[in-house]
């Protein structure tokens, strides 16, 4: 007898990656397809789950990921104050669960579907962990034609004030299963040079899916920079604990 897979719903192994916050009601899973199949082709397949019209399962070739529009008011009366927004209704994107490998388009497939319903709803949708907000008129600036770290994986700049040093770091790399990166720099140094590592080595890591461990070498870029990776801990940049790995260029 032939056993069917089940197909992999949000959990905590798969967390949603956007909230989507709109007023009124959501948009028909038709409304949907077609703006996604013009935008980015088809054919995208949307079927409910569990015979549930909130919840939708879409396919566009390889790539899936799971909707739910809108969550139950109970579940997410709080996280709505803490977004500190004034739609009525949240929704969620998550994607599914997959190997490393295919991480980076199941990512994309996410975040176009969070564009899509954003734009249709003329709502705001919130990368969970970026803390970005994007609204109608950013998503106009990030098309999502192509598989682009920068979209997904923002380079940040804060103050390490106890060493008094600069501290550069990704947010956004734990999408794809992997530790963010930090680099520090003196203070008064230009950030470019660091930021441009980070995110080779970013870029890098999306393809591998592995956090490469403390004390190894690493080639990134067209240039075949070596780096070390330095260091691991933990820190809380937006409010959340994430995992990083401190790299160092080599000469």
């Amino acid at each position: 007898m032939r056993i069917r897979k089940k197909t992999p719903k949000p959990s905590a192994r798969r967390p949603p990656l956007y909230f989507v916050g709109y007023r009124g009601t959501a948009p028909a899973t038709d409304e949907l397809k077609i703006w996604y199949e013009r935008e980015y082709g088809g054919p995208l397949t949307i079927r409910h789950e569990a015979g549930s019209a909130e919840s939708w399962h879409a396919v566009h070739g390889l790539w899936s990921a799971h909707v739910v529009m809108p969550l139950p008011m109970s579940h997410v009366a709080d996280v709505m104050k803490q977004l500190a927004w004034e739609h009525d209704v949240m929704g969620a994107v998550a994607p599914s669960l997959v190997s490393p490998r295919d991480m980076p388009d199941t990512i994309l497939f996410a975040a176009r579907l969070a564009r899509g319903l954003t734009l249709l709803t003329q709502g705001t949708a919130h990368d969970i962990i970026t803390n970005q907000y994007l609204n109608p008129s950013d998503w106009q600036d990030r098309p999502l034609t192509h598989f682009i770290v920068g979209d997904h994986i923002p380079i940040m700049r804060g103050d390490d004030e106890q060493s008094r040093r600069i501290w550069c770091y990704t947010l956004g790399l734990s999408k794809f299963g992997v530790d963010e990166l930090e680099m520090f720099l003196p203070a008064g140094l230009p950030d470019q040079p660091a930021r441009d590592t980070l995110r080779e080595t970013a870029d890098e890591l999306t393809r591998t899916g592995q956090s490469p461990k403390v004390g190894s070498h690493l080639r990134v870029g067209l240039l075949g920079q070596s780096i070390e990776i330095a260091n691991h801990r933990t820190a809380a940049p937006s409010g959340r604990t994430l995992s990083f790995r401190e790299i160092r260029p080599l000469p």
